[in-house]
């Protein structure tokens, strides 16, 4: 998809499976199950989308799915299948790990920074994309470095240490413009410092929601949130703001989780926290 001066790729780390509960938090099954469909362990089918940006200059990536450094019996729990997955992907689009020269982490979840390393000929761990230097929210590192007893499931110090002994992690200090046309602005409720990414050409706009929103009903149906969320309430005021914001400013809306790969603009509707997202073929 080209926006403005950029051209946006929607890459992918593949599919796996979870409970369908948790995506929907409070929503009860007899509603949610219309729009996936479980399987009989009750577990519906979630992509792990990445987007590419390139600029003309840069080689951007945001997020790195899973990777893999999952154990077997981690990888056949989810049903998480292949090798090299987001790797497959972007050399598709003909794009080769060196090329990329920054990866932004929305945040340190295994699935959103797995691929960030890899595994080298001697079995030490190395950053994925040599060339590239991976940015995170300083308050982010602080939580995904000091785990609690919620989040430690999630946080995996393989996933970020790696980057910080080659000198590779660049630690922001909340919203920041990275260049011309890309920017980070903190969305914080599914963790603290959760970050979202922006992309800005010739007056067009897009906006990776990352985990602020993983499938469009999360922004149609504000008060539907997830079970994964630190901070459920603060999610629901970052997503009031966006949806503001798409409304008067329409940014295409990306989102990063829905097995589709959707992406669209958002409109309001007649009820307060309601809105109608337009899709778009990507």
């Amino acid at each position: 998809m080209r926006l403005g001066d950029t051209r946006l790729h929607l890459v992918s780390d593949g599919e796996y499976w979870i409970d369908g509960a948790g995506m929907f938090g409070l929503m009860p099954r007899t509603e949610w199950q219309e729009l996936a469909e479980p399987d009989e362990q009750n577990r519906i089918r979630i992509e792990l989308h990445c987007l590419l940006i390139q600029t003309g200059e840069h080689t951007i990536l945001v997020d790195t799915g899973y990777g893999d450094k999952l154990s077997e019996q981690e990888r056949g729990f989810m049903c998480l299948e292949g090798d090299r997955r987001l790797i497959g992907s972007l050399a598709a689009v003909g794009v080769a790990p060196e090329h990329v020269d920054m990866v932004i982490n929305t945040h340190l979840h295994g699935d959103h920074c797995g691929g960030n390393t890899c595994y080298d000929g001697d079995g030490n761990l190395v950053p994925t994309f040599p060339n590239a230097d991976y940015y995170v929210q300083r308050l982010e590192l602080a939580d995904a470095s000091f785990p609690d007893e919620r989040t430690s499931g999630t946080y995996h110090r393989e996933n970020w240490e790696p980057l910080q002994r080659a000198a590779r992690l660049r630690v922001l200090w909340g919203d920041a413009r990275l260049t011309g046309e890309v920017r980070v602005m903190v969305t914080p409720g599914h963790t603290p410092a959760h970050q979202s990414v922006v992309i800005e050409s010739r007056g067009e706009a897009a906006v990776f929601l990352a985990d602020t929103a993983h499938w469009p009903l999360h922004m149609e149906r504000l008060e539907v949130l997830t079970a994964y969320d630190a901070q459920p309430l603060v999610t629901l005021e970052t997503k009031r703001r966006l949806a503001r914001w798409a409304v008067e400013s329409r940014p295409l809306l990306i989102f990063n989780h829905h097995p589709d790969g959707v992406a669209g603009y958002l409109h309001a509707m007649d009820r307060p926290d309601r809105f109608r997202l337009e899709r778009v073929t990507w």
